[in-house]
C-alpha cells in the first residue's frame, strides 16, 4: 500500500510518501509502521538525515524534523507487459525554508514510479524508481554525519529471531558500520503463515555509488542500502537533471538460491 497522505502518531513525526504494508505472499504483513523503538521509521521508505540549502539546514527527513512531503498528483501509467505501475509526484518542503510570508516553499520535486509484478516461480517482484530534481539552487542531500551515513532506500521489516542475511558472497553478519558491498541483501526468517519469508532488496547498477554498502540490523531498526557515496557527505541535487535511484524488492517465501535469485535481477 503506498501511503500519499500523511498520517502521523497522536501528532508526532507525520509522514507520506512511502509504502505499507508490504504483504508476503500468504497475505502476512511484512513491514512496520511507527515501531516503538524508532516511530519515524516506516515499512519501506527514502529520506535523508542531510537536507541543505547552501549552508543552510533545512530540516532532517529520516527523523520527520522541520520537514514534509506533499503528494501533488498520482496516476496508473499503461507500460507493456502484466505488472502495475503508480506514478506519484511528490513536493518536498520545510517551514525552515519559506518565503516573507511564512509559506514553505518547494525545495525539491520527486516523481516515483512503483512497479508491482505479477507472481513468477514463487517470487514477487516490485520495481521502485526514485526521481528527484532540485527547485532551488545549492540543494543537498547527504545520510547520517557518523561513520554509519546512514539514509535513503531502506526497509524496515518485522525480524524474527531466527533472522538471516545474506548476498552473492555467502552469509553476512550485522555490524554497528556498513558491511561491504554487494548487488543485493536477502533477508530471510521464521515469521509467515507458512512458518518462513523472504525479501531480497536490489539497487540498480546505475545508482549512484554502485555498488551500495548496507546497514544491516538484526533487531529494532531498519535495513539500508547506503547512499550517497558515502552516506555521511551531502551531495547536490541538480535543478536540470534528475538524480534517479531505482531498486527491486523480490518478496518471496523462503531463502532463494544465487541461481534462482539471479532471474529476477535487473536487465543490465
Amino acid at each position: 500500500v503506498y501511503n500519499a497522505q500523511e498520517t502521523s502518531w497522536e501528532g508526532a513525526v507525520p509522514r507520506a510518501n512511502y509504502i505499507h504494508p508490504l504483504f508476503g505472499l500468504d497475505g502476512t504483513v511484512l513491514t512496520e509502521d511507527f515501531p516503538q523503538d524508532h516511530l519515524h521509521h516506516r515499512g519501506i521508505f527514502w529520506a535523508w538525515h542531510q537536507l541543505y540549502v547552501g549552508d543552510q539546514r533545512i530540516g532532517d527527513g529520516w527523523e520527520i524534523k522541520d520537514f514534509s512531503w506533499r503528494v501533488v498528483a498520482m496516476d496508473t501509467l499503461n507500460r507493456k507487459g502484466p505488472g502495475k505501475t503508480l506514478q506519484a509526484n511528490v513536493v518536498w518542503e520545510s517551514p525552515a525554508y519559506t518565503n516573507e510570508q511564512g509559506v514553505p516553499q518547494p525545495l525539491v520535486m520527486e516523481r516515483t514510479e512503483m512497479t508491482v509484478h505479477p507472481l513468477k516461480n514463487h517470487v514477487r517482484a516490485v520495481d521502485i524508481a526514485i526521481s528527484m530534481k532540485a527547485l532551488v539552487p545549492q540543494m543537498t542531500i547527504g545520510g547520517s554525519e557518523d561513520e554509519k551515513g546512514y539514509g535513503g532506500f531502506s526497509a524496515r521489516i518485522i525480524l524474527p529471531e531466527d533472522v538471516e542475511f545474506s548476498n552473492e558472497h555467502g552469509s553476512v553478519l550485522p555490524t554497528n558500520t556498513p558491511v561491504d558491498p554487494s548487488a543485493w541483501i536477502q533477508v530471510t526468517g521464521s515469521m509467515a503463515h507458512n512458518g518462513s519469508f523472504g525479501l531480497t532488496i536490489i539497487p540498480h547498477k546505475e545508482n549512484p555509488g554502485y555498488p551500495h554498502p548496507w546497514i544491516l540490523r538484526e533487531k529494532a531498526s531498519m535495513q539500508n542500502a547506503v547512499y550517497p557515496f558515502p552516506g555521511r557527505h551531502p551531495v547536490p541535487l541538480s535543478m536540470e537533471i534528475p538524480t534517479v535511484l531505482r531498486y527491486r524488492l523480490l518478496v518471496h517465501e523462503k531463502k532463494l538460491s544465487d541461481e534462482e535469485l539471479r532471474k529476477f535481477l535487473y536487465d543490465q
